[in-house]
């Protein structure tokens, strides 16, 4: 696979369609031949013919990137490789191969990863809301996704930082280069906490023509998008455009000022109506919620195997008014949650006794649910909120 990625004229279109031709067999689409490739959709006569020329070449450049990750501690995944990240693989133009530093979790780890983007020239407004964003989420255990640019992107991977939480970089040129310079130590701190990742060869240079294509797998990897100050002509609105017209996921704007020249393409993209419009970060875990759900449908059972199942059918069983006002809009790990709550509440301590959901995931939906509104806290007890209809 990374010798395909090196050939000139294959890209991640191509590289799937040329190994579907030989049965999913990466190895035999390095060997095709002019005939063969020029058999596939997209390819044609002349086009062949210099892939197959390149494909000659490639697989010295493929061995010279293997080396040169392994000298830097890089990992190269390809996709359909565990670890490559789950939302981007089913996307038809998701990258052959990424370059990682850190680490990229499986899908249960990163069960809602949301993108944080804006613009370089940002307000000191934008910043602060950037890095309150990042934190809040990160804190209610979503991966905070950005491009590791100046401004709004930079504050949102800081903001998940600070709160503990995982935070993904996406970079326009190789990871051999940093890109803003300054970012060095910020790169640092995320690869130890998330990952820094790129699609592009070790030793490639910034280019403003590799942002777009960047920002594709942004909003790829991420269930939503959440555009804070972006001025008209700003990369972020690529990257919603993107998430909402080609991947179908949701898009959020945080509004700015009316006059101010860093607002005026957030500010037009809730006037044409393509994005939501949030104010708070429970915005945020209302509008994916339903998506994520959707997205990891299964069995409850398989997922946490030490919940009694008896929670979910006294809660399914006997429900009451109450119980349904309280239960709506929720998933099963929630409403078990939930349910031993009432009424007057337990300790961190209890509830993992009274639930034996595994601790991460508890805090994770506790702060889900306390930024939802759905639960509070009374001291060191948690306690449900009312829920109005």
């Amino acid at each position: 696979l990374l010798h395909l990625s090196f050939a000139t004229g294959l890209g991640p279109v191509l590289i799937t369609r040329l190994i579907d031709r030989f049965g999913g067999d990466a190895t035999a689409a390095v060997h095709a031949s002019v005939d063969q490739l020029r058999s596939i959709h997209g390819i044609g006569e002349l086009k062949g013919h210099r892939i197959a020329a390149s494909l000659a070449q490639a697989g010295k450049k493929a061995t010279e990137q293997a080396l040169l990750a392994r000298e830097h501690n890089i990992t190269i995944l390809a996709k359909g490789q565990p670890g490559y990240p789950d939302h981007l693989a089913v996307l038809p133009d998701s990258p052959t191969i990424l370059y990682v530093r850190g680490t990229l979790h499986s899908l249960e780890e990163d069960r809602f990863p949301v993108a944080i983007v804006g613009s370089r020239q940002c307000t000191a407004y934008g910043l602060e809301q950037a890095q309150f964003f990042g934190s809040s989420l990160a804190r209610a255990g979503l991966t905070i996704v950005s491009g590791g640019a100046r401004g709004i992107d930079s504050a949102a991977h800081r903001g998940a930082l600070a709160a503990g939480g995982r935070t993904i970089a996406v970079l326009g040129c190789g990871l051999l280069h940093v890109y803003p310079p300054e970012n060095a130590d910020l790169f640092n701190q995320i690869a130890t906490q998330g990952a820094v990742v790129s699609e592009l060869p070790l030793d490639c240079a910034p280019q403003a023509e590799n942002f777009p294509a960047r920002n594709r797998i942004i909003s790829g990897m991420s269930l939503g998008t959440l555009v804070i100050e972006a001025g008209e002509q700003s990369g972020a609105l690529i990257t919603a455009r993107v998430a909402t017209e080609e991947h179908g996921r949701e898009v959020f704007a945080l509004p700015g000022r009316v006059d101010s020249p860093a607002s005026r393409g957030t500010l037009s993209l809730l006037k044409r109506g393509g994005a939501h419009l949030v104010t708070e970060p429970a915005d945020i875990i209302n509008g994916l919620e339903q998506t994520a759900h959707h997205v990891h449908r299964g069995s409850f059972a398989a997922r946490f195997p030490a919940q009694p199942a008896s929670l979910f059918a006294e809660a399914q069983e006997q429900p009451t008014t109450e119980q349904e006002k309280t239960f709506l809009g929720l998933s099963d790990i929630q409403k078990a949650i939930l349910l031993p709550l009432e009424p007057s509440g337990l300790t961190f301590d209890q509830l993992h006794e009274a639930t034996g959901i595994e601790v991460v995931a508890l805090r994770r939906e506790l702060s889900l649910l306390e930024l939802n509104r759905r639960i509070g806290r009374q001291g060191s007890t948690f306690v449900t909120l009312k829920r109005r209809l």
